[in-house]
Order: structure tokens, then sequence, then C-alpha cells
């Protein structure tokens, strides 16, 4: 495109309005016909790319109508997991509240304390009623997914979480809880964001024994 404005600019030096538009025509006609040449398979890929690239870069925007706009997303057993995870402890939230949640998930997989896939961190410590780190997986309901459109929601966060988007909302949390409980831990690990009905807390690297 950078390549056509120039050719533009060019093209219309000394000439007249009616040769200007002739030249623009068929540089617009050059230019379509060589976009046409290439491949529909490669254009989907470079546009996949392209979008992947902007996630990375920091490229999220946590508004309503940007998630809408999102394709329908799907993945793996990894990207399942995080879905059922932010479905079942943060569909109620904002979006920027769903992000920071998934955040939480990603830092611990990111972190030598944890496992390091999504579903391992997620289901650390279940088999025990409330002996886990994220209470719907041991709470001894049973996990039934009753509002699909919410799910698709939360499935758009779980695919650009998984493909790499940044984590600033966060700060590197690890830890978060309802504004409902105060746990033991939030009392000496460090809150890193305050974020809809969600309290984050960063694991200390040590912690006092004072």
């Amino acid at each position: 495109m950078k390549r056509l404005i120039v050719v533009l600019i060019m093209s219309m030096v000394n000439v007249t309005p009616v040769a200007a538009d002739v030249a623009v025509k068929k540089l617009f006609d050059k230019e379509r016909r060589s976009l046409g040449a290439i491949p529909q398979t490669h254009l989907t890929s470079l546009l996949a790319k392209s979008n992947k690239a902007k996630v990375s870069a920091g490229g999220v925007n946590y508004s309503k109508a940007w998630l809408a706009s999102q394709p329908k997303a799907r993945g793996g057993k990894q990207w399942r997991c995080l879905s059922e995870a932010l479905y079942f402890e943060a569909r109620g939230e904002s979006v920027k509240g769903q992000f920071a949640v998934a955040e939480v998930i990603m830092n611990r997989v990111a972190s030598k304390r944890y496992p390091d896939s999504v579903c391992g961190v997620i289901n650390q410590g279940t088999g025990r009623k409330y002996a886990c780190q994220f209470t719907y997986t041991c709470d001894g309901k049973k996990e039934v997914i009753s509002e699909p459109r919410a799910f698709e929601r939360v499935g758009k966060i779980a695919k650009l979480m998984v493909d790499g988007a940044t984590r600033p909302l966060t700060k590197g949390a690890t830890h978060y809880h309802t504004k409902a409980v105060n746990p033991k831990w939030a009392r000496v690990f460090p809150r890193t964001a305050t974020i809809g009905f969600h309290y984050f807390y960063k694991q200390p690297t040590r912690l006092s024994r004072n």
C-alpha cells in the first residue's frame, strides 16, 4: 500500500485531471490484480500471523465491542481448560476482569512453582473437596456450561491468552480472591491490582518469618 501511494503521488505530477484519473484507475486495477494473484490460503495465513503479532505486541482491547468483533475461538486441550476456568471462575466479571483472571493462570504456567501447562495449573490439588487451587474443580458440583454465549466470550479470551497475549493488568499476579473473602495468604502477599470483584496478588519470592 505504501508503494501504491508513492506511485500515485509521482504519477500526478504535471498531468491533467483527466489523465490523473486514468492513472489512478490503472494503478488501483494493477494493485487489485496483484492481490488477487495471492492464493486465499496464503492470505488467510498472513492475516492470522498479523493478528497473532498484534496480540503479542499488546494489541488487546478490553471492551465488549472489541471482544465481540473477534472470531469464534476453538482450540485444543489447554484452550478448553482455560475457557472452562474463565467460565466457572469469572463469567460474571467484566471483559477486563476475565482477562485478569486468565493472566493469573498464565502467570502460574510461566512460574517454576507451578505446573507448566494450563490444565496442570487449573487442576492442581483437585481430588479432595476444597483442597484445590480453583474452587470449581473440587467443590463437588457438576460442571455444566449452561450459558453458551458466555462460554463463547471467555473462549475468545482463552484463545488470545494461550496464543501469547501480553499480561499487563495484574503485574505478575499469581493469586486472586473475591472481595467477599479474606484468605490468610492475602495478609502477606503484596496486592498488585483490584479489578472488578477480585483482588490480585503476587506470591513473594520469600516470605518474612516475622
